[in-house]
């Protein structure tokens, strides 16, 4: 069950001109449920994109990352974005390859553009032929169902081993003028982002150049999406997509520009919540988990001691299981491969709870308490290191009996 998460409400998630979504069912997996996505984007829209650094990458993230390339060398625009659920398509090869463009080719006839101009996207099972007579017999309807006030229905779209859909919007003021943004993503399991998540898209009715774009995604990605785990898998179809519209001039031509900071500030904020979501409804989760590492020499050695508490089965187990064994998470602190780590100047704590006073047990520590905290729903763990200024967050979830099931069952 989802910790803290509901449904978004759909008259809450806002259209932001420029921008159309229609979907369909069309029997990719399961019959009768919404399973194929497509978006329409205007011809002043920029979009960037950041994808899986896992060498198995799928097909449609090698088209997109090519077509996204040719973006920038020739200056065509995205038009079209075309989300399978499913089927990973990866793990097959040229084939799947070939498979990915045909499907392309299929949406930019109904579009009006060229195959280039469009991004598709698939997600589910890796190393199954992607059913490429059922994404073209779908792909008519989806794009008869194109509205711009359709995000929810997206959202459930591109949903998999996911409960919950997931969805957020922000409406923000620049330069006197109103500003939109909307986001949807999946993801429960296989998730520890080496860039990005699962799948996301992200959209504002700002006009943002192309390069700008680029870098406004990379910031808001490296404060977000690149700050989560479930389970330590990295997927082969990883994708973040952030699109501009342009329908609303802000004044942004450059990184320095006075509009760019709060846009990126609403990116950022609006990407934190969606990841968020991510971990709120992995797979078997009970617990949220915030760990916080403080007073590292830099952001890389504290980010790498929270990841190796937040991937350590055993200090997954606990929290599952509200055992305050805490002694896990110096073992994982100790295992994490900074090598003139200092561990008797570090301090541990659970929310309000000093656990581990310079290295050792904190005196005045009561397991009662550590108990306590371990039974929240959410909990923060934060760790001091006493060796400089940097600091890094992490968010995780708990590792249950139903993560087991749930991934044991996948394909059935």
């Amino acid at each position: 069950m989802a910790v803290n998460l509901s449904v978004p409400v759909a008259s809450e998630l806002k259209p932001v001109a420029g921008l159309e979504l229609g979907y369909t069912c069309a029997n990719i997996k399961k019959e009768n449920r919404k399973d194929l996505l497509v978006m329409r984007l205007c011809d002043s829209a920029t979009v960037a994109g950041v994808f899986t650094k896992n060498r198995f990458c799928a097909a449609p993230v090698r088209i997109c990352q090519s077509n996204l390339e040719n973006v920038r060398k020739t200056g065509k625009k995205i038009r079209a974005l075309m989300v399978n659920t499913g089927n990973a398509n990866a793990g097959t090869g040229e084939t799947g390859y070939r498979d990915a463009l045909q499907t392309s080719a299929a949406l930019a006839e109904l579009m009006g553009c060229d195959a280039e101009q469009v991004l598709p996207f698939s997600t589910g099972v890796i190393l199954e032929p992607l059913p490429v007579d059922r994404i073209l017999a779908g792909l008519p309807a989806a794009v008869k169902d194109l509205k711009s006030d359709n995000w929810l229905n997206a959202a459930e779209a591109i949903m998999t081993t996911d409960t919950i859909p997931k969805a957020a919007s922000r409406v923000v003021e620049i330069g006197g003028k109103r500003v939109t943004l909307t986001g949807i993503c999946k993801g429960a399991g296989m998730i520890h982002p080496n860039m990005a998540t699962m799948l996301g898209f992200m959209a504002t009715d700002a006009a943002v150049p192309q390069d700008v774009l680029e870098a406004m995604l990379k910031s808001a990605v490296d404060k977000s999406f690149n700050c989560i785990t479930v389970d330590g898998d990295t997927s082969t179809n990883d994708s973040l997509i952030l699109m501009a519209t342009a329908q609303v001039d802000v004044g942004i031509t450059d990184t320095h520009s006075a509009a760019y900071g709060a846009l990126l500030e609403a990116v950022t904020d609006l990407a934190q919540e969606l990841s968020q979501k991510i971990i709120r409804d992995g797979e078997g989760a009970s617990k949220f988990i915030t760990i916080t590492v403080e007073e590292g020499k830099t952001e890389e050695e504290c980010r790498q001691i929270a990841y190796s508490v937040a991937h350590s089965p055993l200090v997954k187990t606990a929290f599952f299981a509200s055992d305050p064994n805490l002694g896990r998470i110096l073992a994982a602190i100790g295992y994490a491969g900074v090598e003139d780590l200092d561990v008797g100047k570090l301090n541990l704590y659970l929310d309000d709870v000093w656990v581990a006073r310079n290295g050792g047990r904190n005196p005045d520590y009561l397991e009662e308490d550590g108990q306590r905290v371990m039974k929240q729903k959410e909990i923060l763990v934060r760790i001091t290191l006493a060796r400089g200024n940097a600091s890094a967050t992490v968010w995780t979830c708990d590792l249950s009996h139903d993560y087991v099931s749930i991934n044991a069952d996948y394909r059935s």
